[in-house]
């Protein structure tokens, strides 16, 4: 019997999931398959009701579903619970199970792409109070920094993430991010800045440590203003597909039965659809 899984969204048309899916299918022979499907958050409920039944072993989730649809898992993993949102579902004996890969994504890239990036976990400097940034709080807390600023251009935005983790996020101003610079090990920008369409992200890494590693989630393009400016002061610089690619990699195991891999076959296939580096 055929295996079937999915990705949710309202709108989906910009998903890549298909992509990197397709390829693992294709890699180890898999009877299956991987689809999109635009699903309106009225029509949440419905879909979710009738997935088993229509055959699909889970889904992944994207906006804006992530946090409705832990209201329809049976059991939802710690991530997915700390971080209040879930980007993927699966069913286990019969009942619908929620987990969030996105803060796995973004470890296993850093791992992949800066071995040793958490060896001084003394400061981390996240710019942005998004979804995202819930996912790369929660992973870096469990990397065990001792000291996670946050800082947002709205600053009610990131008081009130922090107070989701109860406290153990400092919050400053969005002002004074070029001063902060100087006390990061990582620096990890979740905003939309320097995005294809949007303005550039302004921040000064001049007084930056040399050890300091610079991630930027944002992967179209490939290497950002920010990554660009960090490689130019020296220091070591991860871009943002990995952890695409990397939270993708549990769900494709929960449905289909295998660990697959990510590889520079897959990347490189990723790339080419985004228009290159």
């Amino acid at each position: 019997m055929s295996l079937k899984s999915c990705v949710i969204g309202w709108p989906i048309e910009h998903s890549r999931s298909p992509l990197i899916h397709g390829h693992w299918l294709d890699q180890h022979g898999i009877d299956g398959s991987y689809t999109k499907h635009a699903v309106a958050p009225d029509n949440l409920e419905s879909f979710l009701s009738t997935m088993k039944t229509n055959g699909f072993a889970g889904c992944n989730v994207t906006v804006p579903h992530k946090e409705a649809v832990l209201e329809y898992a049976a059991q939802s993993d710690e991530a997915a619970r700390a971080i209040g949102a879930a980007n993927t579902l699966w069913f286990d004996e019969g009942e619908l199970h929620a987990s969030n890969t996105d803060g796995y994504g973004f470890l296993a890239n850093l791992d992949e792409r800066a071995p040793g990036w958490d060896e001084n976990s003394s400061c981390a400097l996240v710019l942005g109070a998004g979804g995202a940034a819930r996912a790369i709080l929660h992973a870096l807390a469990g990397r065990s920094f001792r000291d996670i600023i946050l800082i947002n251009r709205t600053r009610s935005r990131a008081d009130d993430l922090a107070d989701h983790f109860q406290g153990s996020i400092r919050v400053a101003n969005w002002e004074v991010r070029n001063a902060l610079v100087e006390e990061c090990a990582l620096l990890v920008n979740t905003t939309t800045l320097g995005m294809t369409g949007q303005p550039p992200l302004a921040i000064d890494l001049s007084s930056a440590d040399a050890a300091c590693v610079v991630t930027d989630l944002v992967y179209a393009p490939l290497r950002t203003q920010l990554l660009e400016q960090a490689s130019e002061a020296g220091l070591r610089s991860v871009d943002g597909l990995g952890m695409l690619l990397h939270q993708a990699v549990p769900g494709f195991e929960k449905w289909f039965g295998v660990r697959p891999e990510v590889d520079s076959d897959l990347r490189d296939l990723v790339i080419a659809d985004i228009g290159g580096a």
